[in-house]
């Protein structure tokens, strides 16, 4: 027996031998570079940047470490040099056998290339602090890409003419080898989004450059759906890869579900699987990233938060994650999700550390660990044990958010456990979660061997935990994409540009009711200020209730403008221009004199035009119809280059596809808050579409072009006109601070406030002098409107009914235009009060004028 263990003893030592020895016969390849090697810009830059790229091709007897970083030059004199980076310093120490250099794009810019006689001395002195290395590694110069837009910092022309005919000189004279990035490149600016940055596929190009430099062979490129080395895993795919310098791995079902919901392993990942193998054959993802000495510490929560923000914004993964925690994991899914309580669906635990006093501190009957408390108290900064007893924010505390979020709880535990007894830990937090009005479900582990003093024991039931996570799993079906419903057309990209770097931003809502109410504008607002965090923004609610776009464009100056230009315009206007019947020639005027009055006073501002549904516009889609005021509407967006969204036919898709229903959901032309939730889904995903790209350091905010006019009578100088620069005569007043007396609805800025009256048929004139090719008036619309008739320059009177289709139940603001095409000279318009049309139906012969209206 002895003889057999010892024999068992040499071949695993000899094993582990073998195993060191395969590792150290790896080639070490250190990519060095700048943002382009670094992968800037490419939406997994883990997976598709080019070193991750080539290392896939190279295989497993390579390993390809990434230690590029963005904005970096090689002049040491340059406004950031590669030199003095940690990552420069972190290549020297990984003693690589194979370096490619890829540097000098930075260069070109006028402030660095003015020490462009010390480019090659600097780019020698490189070479050979890697030559000096004890691996003596073979040392590739790589050319810079081209540039694709001249113009800018970075510059083509050097980049061409200058930069790479130097690199080529250099590896000529230190006689080493030369990847010509450049020439094959020329003609792919498609792969160039930003014209210096390569995208996925760009990368994957310059990758086939390298592998076929390294290896003399025809490179094909290796896709995978993860970064990393791909393994099996009892059936499944597992990819483990690195993730800000810590272990991290994914597992993959074999068929994903419909928005890909996955479990968050944390600790232990290798400690009973068997719940995970279940999951991933229901179509659930495992995800792990090593934080295993953090013990749930704040510094591990931020790991954790920029690790999540990688699988949902690379991968796609749900937004609701379903945590498992182990142990002391236990610390780690709780703390997170105590910070992140809209991010978590439920939590699944197994004798899970609930009060780090208890372990690793000892205080208590259990078994503590004074190594992992000496740990746990310098990871969490504690300078004494008295400090670390008197935190108030473990596990155990503050857990009202959890409660209030309805999180389900569920606790394997073994009552023989005297590591992480559960009086101690799972007890105590249990009752206090109830008591709040938590879920909370406790399962105890009696059958089978414990060990570790009842710390370690075998999950009796593995398949109620995985049927706790698919019970509290959200199911989503496959929905429609609301990028169908996008025309991004010439991008957002200014706005961005400013937010960012200016810090800085002026954000306005124009449109009618839906644009009033809260909902969806709340979302933009609170999508801007947490994607924006340092960004000082001013939102414009301009929003008037009941109407379209022509009182849209006679209200930029006041109500948009006032306090000076947008850098960001929401317009919405389809609903009420096509209930309040506008022509198409007047919805084409006011839509193009938004966007021009907009562009006038700033050139850079970004406009989204939004079509919003009504019953009405469902009807014409199913019908196969595009409803005439989108189409007009979307004639200006065109002609303008401007983003629009097709919320309307978004809509009618979806309740066509079965995911919800009008009248149960979207209740009706003013959404419910689902409804809202509709809108703005479509709205944010449009902008994260545009704002997609990474913003270039040469980037800079341009002026849109201003094209010749569709309609040269559109309202691109349009103002309201303050009522008291009338003359009036007979019974025509002004009424200082008008309310109603019939008990009727009103609409904001057309009640308490001045508006000139006329009542009494024929008995005066109301006189407005103005300037301009059109006039109008602004008018409050009650029940007892009348009918006025109105002339131009002294022309023939014409008649105008005031009482609209929505006049009798509420005074509502009505913009009536009643000249346009007019000669761009002094006008003089002339109202009075006439004899109602077909009286018995009438009330009253009212005339209240809040605004003259003109396009100057």
């Amino acid at each position: 027996m002895k003889l057999i263990k010892n024999t068992f003893l040499l071949l695993f030592t000899l094993f582990i031998s073998f195993a060191h020895a395969q590792e150290a016969e790896k080639i070490r390849v250190a990519c060095i570079g700048n943002s382009i090697t670094f992968g800037y810009g490419i939406k997994d830059r883990i997976k598709n940047a080019y070193p991750a790229q080539l290392q896939r091709m190279l295989g497993d007897n390579y390993e390809v470490k990434n230690f590029g970083i963005s904005g970096r030059t090689l002049l040491s004199k340059g406004n950031s040099p590669y030199i003095t980076t940690g990552a420069y310093k972190q290549a020297l120490d990984y003693n690589p056998n194979i370096i490619l250099i890829k540097l000098g794009t930075n260069d070109s810019k006028a402030f660095n290339w003015v020490y462009k006689d010390e480019f090659n001395s600097d780019y020698v002195k490189l070479i050979k602090t890697f030559q000096s290395l004890e691996s003596k590694p073979t040392i590739y110069l790589c050319k810079a890409a081209p540039v694709y837009k001249r113009g800018r910092k970075i510059s083509a022309d050097i980049v061409e003419k200058e930069i790479n005919p130097r690199i080529e000189a250099i590896a000529k004279s230190q006689n080493l080898e030369i990847i010509d990035l450049f020439t094959p490149m020329l003609g792919k600016g498609d792969l160039f989004p930003d014209a210096i940055h390569p995208n996925g596929e760009g990368a994957g190009e310059l990758a086939k450059l390298v592998y076929t430099a390294l290896t003399g062979k025809e490179a094909v490129l290796v896709d995978q759906n993860f970064p990393g080395k791909k393994t099996d895993w009892k059936g499944f795919t597992k990819y483990t890869f690195e993730y800000n310098n810590k272990e991290a791995f994914v597992l993959e079902p074999k068929k994903a579900l419909a928005g890909k919901p996955w479990v968050w392993r944390a600790r232990f990942p290798w400690w009973h699987t068997e719940m995970d193998e279940i999951l991933l054959e229901e179509g659930y993802h495992i995800a792990y990233i090593n934080t295993d000495n953090q013990f749930g510490s704040p510094k591990a929560v931020k790991a954790w938060d920029s690790f999540y923000k990688y699988l949902i914004r690379s991968h796609d993964f749900s937004k609701k994650v379903a945590l498992e925690g182990v142990s002391r994991g236990g610390l780690f899914v709780y703390n997170w999700a105590k910070k992140n309580p809209e991010l978590v669906s439920c939590i699944y635990t197994e004798a899970p550390v609930i009060d780090f006093k208890s372990w690793p501190g000892g205080y208590g009957t259990g078994i503590g660990s004074e190594k992992n408390w000496n740990i746990l108290k310098k990871e969490y900064g504690f300078k004494s044990d008295a400090e670390a007893k008197k935190y108030a924010n473990s596990p155990m505390d503050n857990l009202e958010v959890l409660a209030k979020a309805k999180i389900p709880v569920m606790h394997m535990i073994s009552l023989t456990d005297s590591v992480v007894p559960p009086k101690e830990n799972t007890f105590p937090f249990i009752n206090k979660y109830l008591e709040l009005g938590g879920n909370a479900t406790v399962i105890t582990c009696t059958e089978g061997k414990q060990t570790l003093h009842g710390h370690h024991f075998p999950i009796e039931t593995p398949q109620i935990g995985a049927d706790f996570i698919i019970y509290n799993t959200k199911k989503e079906t496959t929905s429609l994409n609301s990028s169908v419903y996008h025309k991004l057309r010439a991008g957002l990209q200014n706005s961005k540009i400013k937010f960012e770097r200016e810090k800085t931003g002026r954000v306005a809502f124009l449109g009618g009711s839906i644009t009033f109410n809260g909902g969806w504008r709340d979302s933009i607002t609170d999508y801007l200020k947490a994607k924006f965090p340092e960004t000082k923004f001013e939102f414009i609610a301009a929003g008037v209730p009941s109407t379209g776009s022509t009182p849209a464009a006679f209200r930029m100056e006041q109500d948009v403008f006032k306090d000076g230009p947008i850098d960001l315009l929401f317009e919405e206007a389809a609903v009420n221009d096509g209930t309040n019947g506008r022509t198409k020639e007047e919805q084409i005027r006011a839509m193009e004199g938004i966007v021009r009055h907009a562009r006038y006073l700033n050139p850079a501002t970004d406009i989204v035009i939004m079509h919003f549904v009504d019953p009405g516009k469902m009807k014409s889609y199913r019908n196969g119809i595009i409803p005439d005021v989108i189409q007009n509407h979307e004639k200006v967006a065109a002609h303008y280059n401007i983003p629009t969204i097709n919320l309307a036919k978004e809509v009618t898709d979806r309740i066509d596809a079965g995911e919800f229903s009008w009248a149960k959901d979207f209740k009706n032309l003013h959404p419910s808050p689902f409804g809202q939730g509709i809108y703005a889904h479509s709205m944010l995903s449009l902008l994260e579409m545009a704002w997609t790209r990474p913003i270039a350091e040469d980037d800079k905010i341009g002026s849109y072009p201003l094209p010749d006019p569709l309609d040269q009578l559109n309202y691109d100088k349009g103002e309201l006109v303050d009522i008291h620069t009338a003359k009036l005569s007979g019974n025509w007043h002004i009424v200082e601070n008008w309310k109603p007396e019939d008990g009727k609805a009103t609409r904001p800025n057309y009640v308490d406030v001045p508006l000139l009256v006329g009542d009494e048929i024929n008995k005066g004139k109301a006189t407005f002098t103005f300037t301009g090719n059109t006039v109008g008036i602004a008018v409050v619309a009650g029940p007892d409107s009348g009918t006025i008739e109105y002339r131009i320059d002294g022309g023939d009177w014409q008649t105008l009914d005031l009482l609209t289709n929505w006049s009798r139940s509420l005074h509502l603001p009505w913009f009536f235009t009643l000249a346009s095409g007019l000669e761009h000279t002094k006008h003089k318009l002339q109202i009075k009060i006439a004899e109602n049309i077909d009286p018995s139906k009438r009330i009253g012969n009212a005339c209240r004028i809040r605004y003259f209206y003109i396009n100057k």
